[in-house]
């Protein structure tokens, strides 16, 4: 009697379901500090879940301290058996497997050099509205970011003569699952932008020869080009550091999302995170509506902005319209 005694005690101080962690990676979709949550687009959980997008509490609201939407993080994943959350949350940042940080180094110096504005020029950051800019599409038209106001604008950079498929490669794919993906919003709620930091090379031409690798659509993902000083200024905007080399360009990553209002919801460094998870983020970005008479205050506002912009630049296209 003593002996079931003794194994009924054991059974009701051991808990029903032990505590269990798990390392978790993604990429942050929200942040909502006054609830203590975050939504991430989690990698696969080995033996717990398979990758998706889901929110997340957190005990501490300092955990969410220095995240952004876009924002690649390591976590802990505790869960028992009536509550889950996360903890220990560390900013991922991007490390090229190509560059150590010696040639990181150089590649920014040696932008300054050919770019001397990017030394003085502030980086935007998230929640600033973009400036307007005007750049030529691969079919020769004008494209200013201003015509998109109200819509979702997902934007990257890259050359066409990159020879590496995990970086330009890697990023313009990830833009054609979005166009797979995105088939009945494209044009009516998001665009895409795509623009080259090697202008003299590509011009239109060439960039509807490589758009048509990607079967894009010219009213919806434009490939632009335009003058150096044109795509110097929105290089500078985003962080993008390039410099020619023997034909080639050394130069960092960047993928931007831009939401309805025009600013900027995530500036996204490295190619470290799937097409998928940028396209959660984009999903996330274009379930925010903007009232109608929101859009046509963003619309004014861009304008006024490329008034301003614009007013000691000369203007005109890089390339002539045909």
């Amino acid at each position: 009697m003593k002996r079931l005694i003794g194994i009924a005690a054991l059974f009701i101080a051991l808990p029903l379901w032990a505590e269990q962690y798990y390392s978790a990676t993604g990429m942050v979709m929200k942040i909502d500090v006054a609830h203590k949550t975050l939504v991430v687009s989690c990698d696969s959980i080995p033996g717990y879940m398979e990758a998706m997008t889901m929110p997340f509490e957190v005990r501490d609201s300092k955990e969410l301290e220095g995240l952004a939407p876009g924002t690649m993080v390591n976590f802990t994943l505790s869960v028992d058996g009536t509550s889950s959350y996360a903890e220990h949350i560390e900013v991922r940042p991007y490390v090229s497997v190509e560059q150590d940080p010696l040639i990181a180094r150089r590649l920014k110096l040696l932008n300054h050099i050919s770019n001397p504005a990017a030394k003085n020029y502030k980086v935007l950051a998230v929640g600033q509205a973009v400036p307007n800019f005007t750049l030529i599409d691969q079919v020769h038209k004008n494209v200013s970011l201003s015509q998109y106001a109200g819509k979702v604008i997902a934007l990257n950079f890259i050359y066409t003569s990159c020879a590496l498929p995990n970086f330009c490669y890697r990023i313009s794919n990830n833009f054609g699952v979005l166009q797979r993906r995105f088939k009945e919003q494209l044009g009516s709620d998001l665009v895409l932008l795509t623009v080259t930091f090697d202008p003299q090379r590509d011009q239109p031409e060439q960039l509807a020869h490589y758009a048509e690798k990607w079967k894009a659509d010219p009213a919806t993902w434009h490939f632009l080009t335009g003058s150096v000083p044109d795509v110097q200024r929105v290089t500078n905007m985003f962080g993008i550091d390039y410099f020619p080399d023997e034909g080639l360009m050394n130069h960092s990553l960047h993928t931007a999302v831009i939401d309805r209002q025009g600013k900027l919801v995530a500036n996204i460094e490295g190619n470290q995170f799937t097409a998928d998870q940028l396209a959660d983020l984009v999903k996330t970005v274009l379930s925010q509506p903007v009232s109608r008479k929101r859009s046509s205050q963003v619309r004014l506002a861009h304008n006024a902005v490329s008034q301003a912009s614009s007013s000691d630049r000369a203007a005109g296209p890089a390339f002539p319209v045909r």
